[in-house]
């Protein structure tokens, strides 16, 4: 060993070791055994690192002059119950600083302080009295307190012990992308309201308890918003101005959020998050992170400093001049992504979430930021995208790009260069979708597009249609509920006059502003609602969900609920037993695409049979069964046949699926297509029709009269089911009506 390495890695000490790491040959003949605790850890080469006999204090900053390690004995302590200085002699190595505490121990407190520069034009922004969070810190504790003396004191950093809990068996699920159903929730607001019932409401433990509602809908992934440590309120230690209750604004990219935790010790949110993981994987339920990368909570040149301006701001950040801050993600600063030192604080940062947490994939908040060079300037092939793509401790989890950014860049279907391994939110299935459900215009061939995967975003780049993660409804912006309710957003709460939020949001309210007693307008928007839930869990591509949509959540026309930490936001469990049928509507529709490979396919479907003498693999109709208008703008109404086809050996397909979907404002005649009248044709969904009736999870729905015409309300969808096995000895010929 060098002698650089001894001092930074010190042999009074053990560190674990990684899954990937190439066994010995003692290990291989059961000489050895490696506790599987340790088996499961990844360590990383920086922050505070835990030995047998004391705590590695590593910290990278180019120009720091001075560095120093404040310790404290309790949360609660303002100042440091001890101060030691690194010798910059001995204890500084290039640009590392790095210093052995004997004697340290998990879940002891510190600070860093560094010295340097205060050159605001050059981009150094150093500041001798700041109190820093450790840009690697495992867990913080406490909150803001008061800086009375102009001092910003920020939650503490905690030392770790990686190995401190028992994952028993549990493993990464690695379910295939193509059969991934997402369920976004905020992880405290999905139990904060008294109506959730839970013992920790609003916590890592309370979410355990509701698992079963989950693991009951049928998803297979919960995408967490971020639980990334992030500033709640101000830094003056008091909860005033709007709280920041979506998490947007990251502190720390190591450590889970401690408001979240119900107990208060400094381990407890690490302790509890793990748990709230290994609970999901019991219930057979991925866990994905929504993370970001983009910017932190430090803002703009008047923001305050916390961690990465004080260490090195010209390296973490995209400079303007020196002195200001490139603003790309549209809060205050970009974080300068593919900058070398950066770069490996965001894979290190994935791998421990993957390695030490158990996460099975991550969700890329602004996504199209990390494209960027360090002057800002989108590139080809970015070298993170493709790196993290690449990565092989990252291979079996799932990485999704919101493909765009606040400075214009939009990426939806061109995001990294790998043709397989980068799925994107696709934004373009939520417009058109709510556009051709609302009635408009010329929106019939663009359902037909994103209902069959969106081949015109994926297809030409050697891409699958499972690199869609379609949705119609996001935290940002509109709840379901609220998208068939309102004309316009209303978000006077948020103190903004209304200004906030995006105004081109492609909703209705079917004739009343809000909540109404009328019978027909309520019966329309439930309609809608249950049109646009089985238009996403039939199409080709990833659905993903929101939760409370399931069960008809509001948020009284809010479309930018960042800051209401309240029952705007927090879903209200008495709308289950309120809306029990829209919640068996949606569960139903889940278990058919778990089952029935037909609505999920591995490859793009071509409109030719998958064999000969078979059906073609999907096919158009026009609502008299003829051929499809598409150039008609007044057509609202089109039938899409998709036959069963196995995406791979194995997973059988056992139904041809009848899609008749009508968007139009008045009743309209639909034709069954002169190819169904080989089939024996069941109904599976009919959103005209109330619960129990509009669909049957059984698929024993009434059989169809094929030779008569069917009526479909305003805004209406029918589904139907032939078994593929299924073969008439005489087929019969009908005329097909144009």
């Amino acid at each position: 060993m060098s002698t650089v390495l001894q001092k930074l890695f010190p042999r009074t000490s053990t560190i674990s070791r990684p899954t990937n790491q190439l066994k010995t040959p003692l290990e291989y003949s059961g000489m050895l055994e490696i506790p599987p605790a340790m088996r499961l850890t990844y360590p990383l080469p920086f922050g505070a690192v835990l030995h047998n006999d004391g705590v590695h204090f590593i910290v990278v900053s180019r120009y720091a002059t001075a560095m120093r390690l404040l310790l404290y004995n309790k949360v609660s302590d303002t100042e440091p119950c001890e101060v030691i200085e690194f010798n910059r002699e001995k204890h500084r190595w290039g640009h590392v600083w790095s210093l052995f505490v004997k004697g340290g121990k998990s879940h002891q407190l510190y600070h860093l302080q560094a010295e340097g520069p205060n050159s605001p034009k050059l981009g150094l922004r150093f500041d001798s009295k700041a109190r820093l969070i450790d840009p690697y810190a495992k867990a913080l504790a406490g909150d803001f307190q008061s800086n009375s003396d102009g001092i910003i004191r920020p939650p503490k950093c905690v030392v770790i012990d990686d190995n401190d809990f028992d994952w028993g068996e549990d493993r990464h699920l690695k379910y295939d992308l193509s059969e991934t159903i997402i369920y976004e929730m905020h992880a405290s607001g999905f139990t904060k309201s008294p109506s959730s019932r839970v013992r920790s409401p609003g916590t890592y433990l309370g979410m355990i308890e509701k698992i079963d509602h989950i693991k009951k809908l049928g998803v297979t992934a919960v995408e967490l918003m971020p639980i990334h440590e992030f500033l709640v309120n101000g830094i003056d230690g008091k909860a005033s101005g709007k709280p920041n209750y979506w998490g947007y604004d990251t502190l720390s990219f190591f450590a889970p959020h401690h408001a979240y935790a119900s107990a208060r010790d400094p381990g407890a949110p690490v302790r509890e998050f793990k748990k709230l993981v290994r609970s999901f994987h019991e219930a057979g339920i991925e866990v994905i992170l929504d993370v970001v990368f983009n910017h932190t909570c430090e803002g703009n040149e008047h923001g305050p400093t916390m961690s990465f301006r004080g260490l090195d701001n010209e390296i973490y950040y995209m400079l303007d001049r020196g002195e200001y801050y490139k603003n790309f993600s549209g809060c205050g600063n970009t974080v300068n992504g593919n900058h070398p030192v950066v770069r490996e604080l965001i894979f290190n940062s994935l791998r421990y979430w993957v390695h030490n947490y158990h996460i099975d994939g991550f969700r890329f908040d602004l996504a199209s930021i990390l494209s960027r060079d360090q002057s800002g300037n989108l590139q080809a092939n970015p070298p993170l995208i493709e790196t993290i793509a690449e990565d092989p401790l990252l291979a079996d989890t799932k990485i999704i790009a919101e493909a765009w950014d606040a400075a214009g860049a939009y990426q939806v279907g061109s995001f990294g260069s790998s043709a397989h391994r980068w799925a994107e939110w696709n934004g373009k299935y939520r417009d058109d979708i709510r556009r051709f459900w609302r009635g408009d215009q010329y929106f019939t061939g663009a359902l037909a597009t994103r209902f069959s995967g969106s081949s015109d975003l994926y297809q030409h780049n050697g891409r699958k249609p499972y690199c869609s993660i379609n949705f119609i409804t996001s935290h940002d912006g509109f709840t379901l509920n609220d998208l068939v309710s309102y004309n316009y957003k209303h978000n006077e709460a948020n103190g903004e006059n209304n200004r906030d939020g995006d105004n081109n949001n492609m909703s209705c309210n079917y004739g009343v502003e809000g909540e109404t007693r009328d019978d027909e307008i309520n019966a329309t928007r439930a309609r809608q609602m249950r049109n646009m839930f089985a238009t996403l869990l039939l199409s080709q591509g990833v659905p993903m969900i929101v939760a409370g949509d399931e069960i008809g959540r509001t948020q009284k026309g809010n479309n930018n609920a960042y800051c209401q930490d309240s029952d705007v936001s927090w879903l209200d469990w008495k709308l289950l037993e309120k809306n029990v049928g829209l919640f068996k509507f949606v569960q139903a529709l889940i278990k058919f695409r778990r089952e029935e490979s037909t609505v999920r396919q591995t490859r793009f479907l071509t409109g030719q049979p998958h064999k000969p003498g078979a059906l073609p693999d999907i096919s158009w109709y026009g609502p008299l069964g003829g051929s499809v208008p598409w150039t008609n703008g007044l057509e609202r109404s089109l039938s899409c046949l998709i036959a069963a086809v196995s995406p791979t050996e194995g997973k059988a397909s056992k139904f041809h699926v009848l899609f008749m979907a009508h968007g139009g404002w008045e009743p309209r005649d639909f034709y069954f297509p002169a190819v169904c009248h080989n089939f024996t044709w069941r109904l599976f969904v009919d959103t005209q029709t109330r619960s129990p009736y509009d669909i049957y999870p059984n698929y024993d729905g009434p059989i169809a009269n094929i030779n008569t015409a069917i009526r479909f309300l305003p805004h209406s969808l029918k589904v139907y089911l032939a078994d593929s096995t299924e073969r008439p000895t005489q087929p019969k010929r009908f005329e097909v009506r144009r």
